[in-house]
C-alpha cells in the first residue's frame, strides 16, 4: 500500500486514541481549540482506498473498521502464564509440550496483522508479538503426511487451518498484543494469530497444535461456519 495511504488511515486512529484517553480522564490539550473525531466510517473510507502487496484490497468486502479490537467471548481457559502448556504434536517425528518459558526463549517475531472478524469489523495494525508457527513446526520435525492444522484451544475449542496456511510466515503463536502481554479476554496468555482468514480461526487460549493428515473440522465449522474462512471471499458461512 501506498506510504501516504497508510499514515492518512494512521493518523486517524491516532486521533480515535486521543478521543478515548480524554474520555478516560486524561488530561490533554486540544491544539487551536480544534478536536477532531474519526468516525468508523472514516477509518473504513481510508483503508478501502489502500491494496495489500499482492494486489488485494487491504478491506476485506463487507467489512467495516474499528479502532481498537473487540474482545469476542469463548470459554476462559486459565489465564496464568506459569499454567500455560502448549503441546505440538500429530503427524511430526517427535511431538514436544513447550511452557510459557519456553516460548519466550524462542526466536521472537513482532508485526503489525490485520484482525477480519466474520461479524463484519477489522482492526487495522495490531502489532502482534510471538513465535511463528513454522518455527514450532521444524522443531518437532513435521512429516510429509502432514496436510493441515488444528488449533485447540481450553475446553476442547479447536479450528482447523490448511497447512500451507498455517505455515505463512505471518502465522504466530502470540503472547503480546500491542507491545503489552496479552490480555486474558483476548486468549492470554498466548492464542494463535492467523491474519489471512476470519478472526475464529484464531484460536483463543491455545493449548495445542495438531498437524494431521485428514481435515478436521473445528468448532465453528461443524456448527455451520465455513470451513477456509477466506476474508476477501466472504466464505463466512458452508
Amino acid at each position: 500500500m501506498k506510504d501516504d495511504d497508510n499514515s492518512a488511515i494512521q493518523r486517524l486512529i491516532s486521533r480515535r486514541r486521543f478521543v478515548q484517553m480524554a474520555a478516560a480522564g486524561t488530561a490533554i490539550t486540544a491544539i487551536g481549540g480544534v478536536l477532531y473525531v474519526a468516525s468508523s466510517d472514516d477509518l473504513t473510507a481510508a483503508a478501502q482506498k489502500q491494496k495489500l502487496p499482492d494486489g488485494r484490497p487491504r478491506l476485506p468486502p463487507g467489512q467495516r473498521v474499528i479502532e481498537a479490537l473487540k474482545p469476542m467471548g469463548g470459554t476462559e481457559g486459565d489465564p496464568s502464564p506459569a499454567a500455560f502448556q502448549l503441546r505440538v504434536h500429530g503427524e511430526v517425528e517427535a511431538a514436544r509440550t513447550f511452557d510459557f518459558d519456553d516460548l519466550l526463549d524462542m526466536p521472537q517475531v513482532e508485526r503489525a496483522h490485520d484482525v477480519h472478524c466474520v461479524t463484519g469489523w477489522s482492526c487495522l495494525d495490531p502489532v502482534w508479538t510471538g513465535v511463528q508457527v513454522k518455527y514450532l513446526a521444524e522443531q518437532v520435525g513435521l512429516k510429509s503426511s502432514a496436510r493441515f492444522v488444528v488449533f485447540e484451544a481450553a475446553h476442547g475449542y479447536t479450528a482447523n487451518v490448511p497447512l500451507e496456511e498455517a505455515l505463512k510466515p505471518n502465522v504466530l503463536i502470540a503472547h503480546r498484543l500491542d507491545g503489552d502481554p496479552l490480555e486474558h479476554w483476548h486468549g492470554g496468555p498466548a492464542r494463535a494469530v492467523v491474519p489471512d482468514l476470519y478472526f475464529w480461526k484464531s484460536s483463543k487460549w491455545i493449548t495445542g497444535i495438531k498437524f494431521v493428515e485428514f481435515d478436521e473440522p473445528g468448532y465453528w465449522e461443524v456448527r455451520g461456519y465455513h470451513n477456509y474462512a477466506d476474508p476477501w471471499q466472504e466464505q463466512r458461512y458452508s
